[in-house]
């Protein structure tokens, strides 16, 4: 069932779990994410990227998304992950996307405070429920989020500490703008990780004491996390995981693996099929380690 991500947040806050929010920009990724979650019983946030649109156009993935979401027997949230132009989200909001998360973070703080505020009034009168980002995210290299054009770079922790989220600000920012979901950084980034990340728990805690309550805590970048890290920010105050990264690489080696098993002598149907059938276990796993033993 198509569901709002207000809604399902609330309760993955009220029960101690967080809801895993991956890009689906493909049929393959789509139905294995969903297969996982019936499986599984949980509910699951579903979103297009604005970065994927060169491989696919929203008005024809997102339809996809809105109608597997609406025939799935678990709740389903379809999302749009970082969206920065109006006329891309206006695009998503015409698919029928009850979820944006208008992105910018790498504007100066003033100016992301008057413009989230601009659009949450205006998504909020269409009953649409709007995530911001505060704290820059950082990217590495093989960076999903960014396209082809990303730069390479390599990211050490110490690197990545520069954009932590201040707590103050934090609360000003969603006291301010009356987002429903705050993206915040903690420790984490997109892509590849140069090194295993360590996450700054205590800080996802006192943000999350210093946010209104309305305002659910959002993880980015939680691929490639070790799922106890992962837990331990969900325990802190952490409602919304966004996964990626990982889950395609995962595929891309099982793809790459599997043509070399067959010696290339493998249909593309089969091949397409093989690899749904990877990404769902994947993703139960995924599921399975957010639930936080719930």
């Amino acid at each position: 069932m198509l569901v709002n991500m207000k809604e399902i947040l609330a309760e993955a806050e009220r029960t101690g779990y967080g809801i895993p929010c991956i890009n689906t920009p493909n049929q393959e990724t789509l139905r294995a994410v969903i297969g996982a979650a019936e499986e599984l019983n949980t509910p699951v946030i579903i979103d297009h990227a604005e970065v994927h649109n060169s491989l696919i156009p929203i008005e024809r993935i997102g339809q996809d998304m809105i109608k597997a979401a609406k025939a799935a027997s678990v709740p389903v949230c379809v999302h749009l992950d970082h969206g920065k132009s109006y006329t891309f989200i206006m695009r998503a909001l015409e698919v029928g996307f009850p979820s944006i998360m208008f992105d910018n973070s790498t504007l100066p703080f003033e100016e992301n405070v008057e413009r989230t505020k601009e659009f949450v009034a205006f998504a909020h009168e269409r009953g649409i429920t709007v995530e911001a980002e505060l704290g820059v995210m950082a990217s590495a290299m093989e960076d999903t989020h960014e396209g082809e054009d990303a730069e390479s770079r390599v990211l050490t922790n110490a690197d990545i500490r520069k954009f932590f989220t201040d707590p103050d600000q934090a609360a000003e920012f969603a006291e301010r703008t009356g987002c429903d979901a705050l993206a915040v950084c903690f420790g984490t980034m997109h892509g590849i990780y140069a090194e295993p990340p360590v996450l700054n728990i205590d800080r996802v805690k006192a943000i999350r004491k210093a946010v209104r309550p309305e305002c659910k805590i959002v993880m980015h970048g939680a691929s490639g996390v070790d799922f106890d890290q992962v837990q331990s920010a969900i325990t802190a105050g952490c409602s919304k995981i966004n996964y990626y990264s990982y889950l395609a690489k995962s595929a891309t080696q099982f793809v790459g693996q599997k043509i070399e098993e067959t010696k290339g002598m493998i249909a593309y149907h089969e091949l397409q099929e093989a690899a749904y059938v990877h990404m769902k276990e994947y993703a139960k796993d995924v599921l399975k380690a957010f639930r936080n033993g719930k």
